[in-house]
């Protein structure tokens, strides 16, 4: 069996920590039966309580009034990233293209960025950016017109209400639709929780409503 070079585990346990640990002991000879490892300073065992970074988002449970909520929050390291792309774009260096050019480079990145992080808790976060791409675009301009004043570049190319040029509009992250994944707690259909015991007949029946269950079969027999 192959895997890509970065592949991303999660592992949830509910249990003790130190059945956790033995859990891991047992994984990582799992995974080495493979020929793969795991790499230390990317694994760790933790409570979710206290939050765990996966693929640019922080995972955390908070308690709010009677119950307990999972939070995914994008990282700060994930926002300095963008930041620095879109710091790139329009430095001093990019002056001498065109708004419209400019534009067309950063729209990927904001609406994939935006697009990656939209089921997260962002709100706030893509406020943040929106006001930070158009301060950088207004002092893009301004280096670009010296002798333009702001009204004459928010006349020209819109200004407050986003930047344009040439039919070509600034992406604005304060405008991405946060759309959170809604709670569906053990009523999302899962093979691990089907009976062993159960006749051929009616696993058969399982694997064509969950064709997933016969890749995890076929990876239960490859570890086993």
């Amino acid at each position: 069996m192959r895997f890509p070079p970065a592949t991303h585990l999660v592992l949830l346990v509910w249990g003790t920590r130190e059945q956790a640990h033995a859990l891991l002991d047992e994984l990582d000879g799992r995974v080495q039966a493979l020929g793969l490892k795991l790499k230390a300073e990317k694994t760790a065992i933790t409570h979710i309580d206290d939050g765990f970074v996966f693929l640019g988002m922080r995972i955390h449970r908070r308690h709010k009034a009677h119950k307990t909520v999972v939070y995914t929050f994008v990282t700060n390291e994930a926002l300095a990233s963008v930041r620095r792309k879109v710091k790139a774009l329009t430095g001093r260096s990019t002056t001498n293209m065109e708004l419209s050019e400019l534009i067309a480079a950063l729209n990927p990145v904001l609406r994939g960025w935006a697009g990656y992080y939209r089921h997260a808790s962002a709100k706030r976060t893509f406020d943040y950016l929106g006001y930070y791409v158009w301060w950088r675009v207004g002092r893009w301009l301004r280096k670009k017109h010296p002798r333009m004043s702001w009204n004459e570049i928010n006349r020209r190319y819109g200004g407050k209400d986003g930047y344009h040029d040439k039919g070509i509009v600034l992406h604005t992250s304060a405008k991405q639709r946060v759309t959170r994944y809604r709670y569906r707690g053990a009523s999302i259909p899962t093979p691990w929780t089907l009976d062993p015991t159960a006749d051929s007949t009616s696993a058969q029946a399982r694997r064509a409503r969950y064709p997933e269950q016969l890749v995890i079969e076929r990876v239960q027999q490859a570890l086993a």
